[in-house]
């Protein structure tokens, strides 16, 4: 009976020689001499591969030509110290047998891709070292994240992918329906919306705010962990149609609170990644951003700076810097003004909070000078914008006069504005957009890079 099969980062972690171990992988390299040949072998499990010696006595030696780059192997053997550098242990193996074989068009031939390419062929770029590290990184962070919010006691709710509601009012949506729209387009029919599957038109979400806000008035500290969506046409390094995001809310929680939870969790997340992810961030250190852990470090240990737009807007218009996008009071700030103030000035991240009414979402609360409302952007080095969030408008009255202000139909959130009659309490929430943490964590700079099948415009594969 053969041995139970051990992943590679067991074996690499192995505490002692063993004289029979089963590992399956695929073939990375090989290297043949008269008598033998190396295989290196990776399934996975880590970043690092294991070698095998296979010997011209192996049961199965005289495959050995099949097991070329990419192609599925297993290995019966012992677990034995490497004499060589670098590694701890490698396998003499005893018998090899070919699982999958790959033929010589196999496009990770070459041991260096451009990401351009890689992204032509997303359904392989997981076998490349940096993709393999960052979908690992990827996984553990997930899980880091709902931790990070069990032991604090929130409540983790499953909100929506379909809806009725613009969150953002900015209507870039993707529309759903089950109606032949080829069909009516060619008769030159309008398009009844009673006789669709809502009867009404349906979008995907950009945003689980508004539906988990409801179970924050219920149930108290509530976060929602899901994909999202918006249809903005932008070819960018920073803009994606489908998106993860985190998005927590706060019963009875003020604009501080907020800002408290916004530095908490990015800060935690930081320094996970330096604990538990050392192997893998070991890449993006070498390959991508050599100033990477150090920037980590200042993240996870630093208290952020925080100051109202206001203070943001005098300190950039006397910078003395030329920059692409005008600086003025009532102007957003863009992604050239964050990193100026992050990676410059502060040289740290960065809360800004109370933004003027115009350019903030209908839900955010109006501040008592009219002018501004409780809201708070978190910006760090190299990304600008992380997080974006606000204290909510508890009250019915003000509410309702921002949607109107905002000409959004009153009635489609008639279930929104029955919340702020029905015990209303100050809450305060944000969203943590997962892509650009990532971008954050990694120093990778293209957004593409960080999610394993990109939807962006004319690109929907898979």
């Amino acid at each position: 009976m053969p041995p139970k099969r051990c992943r590679v980062i067991e074996l690499l972690n192995a505490a002692t020689s063993t004289e029979q171990v089963l590992a399956k992988g695929w073939v990375r390299t090989r290297r043949d001499s008269k008598d033998f040949s190396f295989l290196e072998i990776n399934d996975g499990s880590c970043l690092e591969n294991i070698q095998a010696i296979v010997d011209h006595d192996t049961v199965g030696y005289s495959n050995i030509a099949n097991a070329s780059t990419g192609a599925s192997v297993a290995i019966q053997g012992a677990l034995v110290a490497s004499p060589g550098k670098g590694q701890r242990w490698e396998i003499r193996a005893r018998e090899l047998s070919i699982i999958g074989l790959c033929p010589d068009d196999y496009p990770m031939q070459k041991k260096r891709h451009s990401d351009e390419y890689l992204r032509t062929i997303a359904h392989l770029r997981g076998r490349t070292n940096k993709y393999g590290a960052m979908f690992r990184l990827r996984s553990r962070l997930s899980h880091a994240i709902h931790r990070f919010f069990e032991d604090r006691d929130f409540n983790l709710i499953h909100t929506p992918i379909l809806t009725g509601s613009d969150c953002e009012g900015a209507g870039e949506m993707f529309q759903v329906t089950t109606l032949p729209l080829e069909k009516l387009a060619k008769q030159n029919t309008e398009i009844d919306y009673e006789l669709d599957f809502f009867g009404k038109p349906a979008m995907l979400t950009v945003s689980g705010q508004l539906p988990v806000e409801t179970y924050c008035l219920a149930i108290g500290n509530v976060y929602t962990f899901g994909p999202t969506f918006r249809s903005e046409n932008s070819n960018t390094s920073r803009h994606i149609a489908e998106f993860w995001m985190i998005e927590p809310e706060m019963a009875f929680a003020d604009l501080d609170d907020n800002m408290d939870l916004a530095e908490e969790i990015v800060q935690y997340l930081a320094g996970f990644v330096l604990a538990k992810c050392e192997s893998d961030l070991s890449l993006f250190t070498r390959f991508v951003d050599k100033s990477l852990i150090e920037r980590l470090r200042n993240i996870a240990e630093t208290r952020y700076e925080r100051l109202p737009y206001s203070d943001a807007v005098e300190i950039l218009q006397n910078s003395g810097e030329n920059f692409g996008f005008e600086v003025a009071w009532g102007k957003d700030l863009q992604s050239e003004h964050e990193r100026y103030l992050t990676e410059q000035y502060f040289k740290r991240p960065v809360i800004i909070y109370n933004y003027p009414i115009d350019i903030k979402a209908f839900y955010m609360r109006q501040n008592d000078d009219q002018r501004t409302v409780a809201a708070m952007d978190l910006l760090v080095p190299g990304i600008g914008e992380l997080i974006g969030g606000s204290q909510r408008e508890e009250r019915h009255e003000q509410l309702l006069a921002r949607l109107r202000r905002f000409n959004l139909p009153v009635e489609e959130y008639w279930w929104y504005l029955e919340t702020r009659r029905f015990g209303t309490v100050p809450h305060s929430g944000f969203g943590l957009g997962f892509e650009r943490l990532l971008m954050l964590l990694t120093g990778v700079n293209n957004i593409r890079d960080v999610i394993a099948f990109p939807r962006t415009p004319n690109n929907l594969e898979f």
